[in-house]
């Protein structure tokens, strides 16, 4: 599906992934032209699902656009879709068809933790600063007058109370997984390699984090 840049590309069947509107179209656009997401908590990986989604782009193209919001002048920021931009670059593709969305701040970060917070197989890292992101930008709006504030819609449902619900687990468990955002990343990444239990990591996040830094040094001395 090859158009020049900024050509109109009409789309079905993306509504329900992306959450667009009727009158909303997709676009080619530059992949130079658009930046990740600032702070974006997902990682991207060269893996064998990468290799396989890459081999797909070559032979049928990105058939789901991206969902990019504009930036700076003629700049984008991605929303959705940094794995597929990622594979249309290795792929030696130029332009990637995009939904192009006019965004506030707060509601970039909600877009964007939705778009990939019910992928399987995420780490504890990636949900712990997903869901941080996410719960933060949810009390701010909670904190603004307009459509989306808890209390005109007649509920006084806490935010993380609407954030559990909607990843279905608890609300305590929400702010387990935020604790890690508070270990040292070497602490963390021994949480995604499963050599640290969740449980325990949610403990040593309340230690300084000099401390923290000793844990590590002890670990590698006992290895020793």
């Amino acid at each position: 599906m090859r158009n020049r840049s900024g050509e109109k590309i009409k789309l079905s069947g993306i509504d329900e992934l992306l959450g667009v509107v009727n009158e909303e179209s997709a676009m080619e656009i530059d992949i130079a032209s658009i930046h990740p997401f600032a702070g974006h908590p997902f990682k991207v990986i060269d893996d064998d699902k990468m290799q396989d989604l890459v081999e797909s782009v070559r032979e049928n193209g990105v058939i789901t656009p991206v969902l990019i919001r504009p930036a700076m002048e003629n700049q984008y920021e991605m929303i959705s879709g940094h794995r597929r931009m990622h594979a249309a670059k290795l792929a030696g593709l130029s332009n990637i068809p995009a939904i192009v969305r006019e965004m506030t701040d707060d509601e970039a970060v909600i877009a964007m933790v939705d778009a990939n917070i019910q992928r399987e197989e995420l780490l504890p890292s990636e949900k712990a600063f997903a869901y941080k992101m996410k719960l933060s930008a949810m009390k701010r709006q909670a904190g603004r007058p307009g459509k989306n504030n808890s209390s005109q819609n007649g509920t006084n449902l806490r935010s993380d109370q609407v954030l559990a619900e909607e990843v279905g687990i608890s609300r305590n468990q929400i702010q387990r997984y935020i604790r890690l955002t508070e270990l040292i990343p070497e602490l963390l990444n021994l949480v995604d390699d499963k050599k640290l239990q969740f449980t325990v990591a949610v403990e040593i996040s309340y230690i300084d984090k000099e401390i923290q830094k000793w844990i590590i040094l002890y670990g590698r001395m006992i290895e020793i």
